[in-house]
């Protein structure tokens, strides 16, 4: 059975000093939990969060990664610095990086390429916009993500990977798919991974859901056959409503 994961995106959101206190917080309230933990946090965030949560069962993650190892890259990081620092995921490709920071698919894909050469473990993002989803093209914009992230990976390295379909139109508005159509999406991603990997493959990867996962639609949002946790942005920046989803 694939295990449930709840990562927290905290986005550009807390200082040092905050994410010490969020953290602290939060431990005890997630401390018997079954499902993994994670806290993708700003680059001036990590050291500090990486030290707070030692022996606790919270896992640190960045929110972006170049996907060179060094060089003239001004104010990028590479997947190697944020290795060196026991940093476990990082977040590739969500809908903001794409909508504002003109990343493309084949950026993506390299990004991915690299994070998993250093052991990273990535959690890549696909989602439909609502204008491609009115206009029935759901389906093909995230089955085609999908497609060109995975481009020339082996399938231990798909299974080293965790996917998180966020439908763009449902993150920050409050909107959510509802339960049947975020699965339905989700089989989508399932179907498009076994045609390339296999049944085997497909029904090992942990996908989960992001957008405008609250406290009170997690346990019907994860209770779906295909959703195996969620990627949390608003909710995650309070340890309260954080630790409820997690404990849905």
């Amino acid at each position: 059975m694939r295990k449930k994961v709840i990562a927290g995106n905290w986005k550009m959101n807390m200082l040092p000093d905050q994410a010490l206190e969020y953290i602290t917080a939060l431990e005890p309230l997630v401390k018997d939990s079954n499902a993994e933990v994670i806290l993708c946090v700003p680059y001036t965030d990590l050291f500090y969060s990486l030290l707070a949560v030692q022996e606790t069962n919270i896992h640190i993650g960045a929110q972006n990664v170049f996907y060179e190892e060094s060089g003239a890259y001004t104010g990028e990081v590479s997947p190697k610095m944020l290795k060196c620092i026991n940093v476990e995921y990082v977040i590739i490709g969500h809908s903001e990086r794409r909508q504002y920071f003109a990343e493309t698919d084949e950026i993506v894909n390299l990004k991915l390429k690299a994070s998993l050469k250093e052991g990273l473990k990535p959690i890549v993002c696909v989602g439909e916009t609502l204008e491609q989803r009115d206009a029935g093209k759901a389906k093909e914009i995230i089955t085609n993500q999908i497609e060109k992230a995975f481009k020339d990976l082996t399938a231990d390295e798909v299974m080293n990977t965790i996917v998180a379909y966020e439908p763009i139109w449902a993150i920050g508005t409050g909107k959510t798919a509802t339960y049947l159509e975020a699965n339905e999406s989700i089989k989508q991603i399932r179907n498009k991974i076994q045609d390339t990997y296999g049944k085997e493959i497909s029904e090992n990867v942990i996908i989960l859901y992001g957008g405008s996962v609250k406290p009170e639609n997690a346990k019907e949002l994860f209770e779906m056959s295909d959703i195996d946790g969620g990627l949390v942005g608003g909710a995650s920046l309070k340890p309260d409503s954080f630790s409820k989803i997690v404990n849905y």
